[in-house]
Order: C-alpha cells, then structure tokens, then sequence
C-alpha cells in the first residue's frame, strides 16, 4: 500500500447489514420470557447500536439492574438460537459490498465498530464472506459502548492511522457522537434507525441516501472537498 494510512469505520446493525427483524424478535421474546409483555418496536429500534444492558435499560427505565442483565442474556439466547436454527436474517444493504470495493481500491484500510457482540459480529461477518475485508473489529465487549469514543481509539491503536485519517459511517447518533467524541469524521446514512434530521444534529459531516455513495462521500471527506 502506498501513501499514508487512511481508515474507513463502519458500524455494522443498520449500516453494513439489516438486522432490524431479528433484533426486534429476539427483544420480543426476551420479554416474554420474563413475563413484561411486548416491547414498542420502534422503541427497539431506537436503542440499536448501544451496548446490549445499556440498551435493555433504556427500554426498561426504573427496573432492577439485575433484570436488564437477565433480559439481556434472554435477548442473547434467543438471538443464538435464530442462528442456529438457520431463520437470521441479516443481508447486506444495497451497495455495500460496491462501496467496501471501492474503498480498498483506493487504498483505505477497513474497520468495524460496533453494539454487536464479537461473537455476532464475526459470524455475519463470515456469513457474507467478508471477514478478510476488515482489518480491525472493535465491540462493546471489553470496554465502554457507543457514544464513548473508546472503540475508536482501540482501531487507531491496531490500525496506527490517525483521527484526521478516519472516517466514521453510521446509521445513528451514537454512532455520530462516537466520532464527534473521537475528534473524527462522520458520514451518516438514512438507510439505518435514526432519522436523518438527529443525524444531522448529532455533527454528522454529511448524510447519504445509498449505499454505493458511501465510499465517494468518504473519500471526499478525507480530501477536504466536504
């Protein structure tokens, strides 16, 4: 690879694959199996991209810490058992795969940061045979959740590009505030689970409508034309 090191940062539930449906009914049984009911839908989808008990608790404000931890393992089980099943459901969004070519044809190293578990994240990874493209993976599991900037600082770290020389694409604003936070730039999609409107106030650098201009606003981000 010539030239300096550049970093591309997708998050992945609602940015890189739609997962909407088999996070929505995994939450749904996970309260089920402890007798609350049903979960609002759209209110899952609010908390997508926070860390799995920080997200059970925004859901379930004034309950016992203890049950945001058992819900949050229901959610778990159930989430495992759709893969093991065969029934998850989680397909790339449409021109993904053409933005994750163009961008390492111009040279930019990949990265993943994300609310998934790295079990989760490695098996939708090597579900769609893109394990390879990514060269950092950074989760939830041994540090702080989106918005704190800690992910990012862990893939600057194994990655040894700069904050000028990363870029942050994601579908809501945590994802926005985590860059923000990180001192990078951001590229918001209004494909995902926040509004476009939240992204543009969370500080998102631009916002794009496919996923094939990703790679283009990127790049355009990195060279100052943005």
């Amino acid at each position: 690879m010539t030239g300096p090191l550049r970093l591309a940062l997708f998050d992945c539930d609602g940015t890189l694959v739609d997962s909407q449906h088999a996070i929505v009914e995994s939450m749904a049984e996970a309260w089920r199996a402890h007798g609350l009911g049903e979960p609002d839908p759209n209110a899952v989808r609010r908390v997508v991209g926070l860390s799995l008990v920080p997200a059970v608790a925004a859901l379930l404000p004034g309950s016992s810490d203890d049950l945001h931890v058992a819900v949050a393992e229901s959610y778990r089980d159930a989430f495992a058992a759709r893969r093991q099943r065969g029934v998850l459901e989680e397909p790339l969004f449409p021109g993904i795969a053409e933005t994750l070519d163009a961008l390492e044809a111009a040279g930019m190293l990949l990265g993943v940061a994300t609310g998934k578990s790295m079990r989760g994240l490695r098996s939708v990874l090597e579900r769609h045979g893109l394990t390879h493209r990514f060269v950092t993976l950074q989760t939830a599991d041994t540090g702080p959740g989106k918005p704190h900037p800690d992910m990012v600082h862990r893939a600057l770290a194994e990655t040894g590009v700069g904050p000028a020389a990363t870029v942050m694409i994601g579908d809501t604003t945590y994802d926005i505030q985590m860059a923000r936070n990180a001192r990078i730039a951001s590229v918001g999609v209004s494909w995902g689970y926040h509004e476009v409107p939240e992204l543009r106030a969370a500080g998102a650098d631009c916002i794009v409508d496919d996923g094939a201009q990703v790679a283009a606003a990127v790049l355009d981000l990195l060279e100052g034309k943005r």
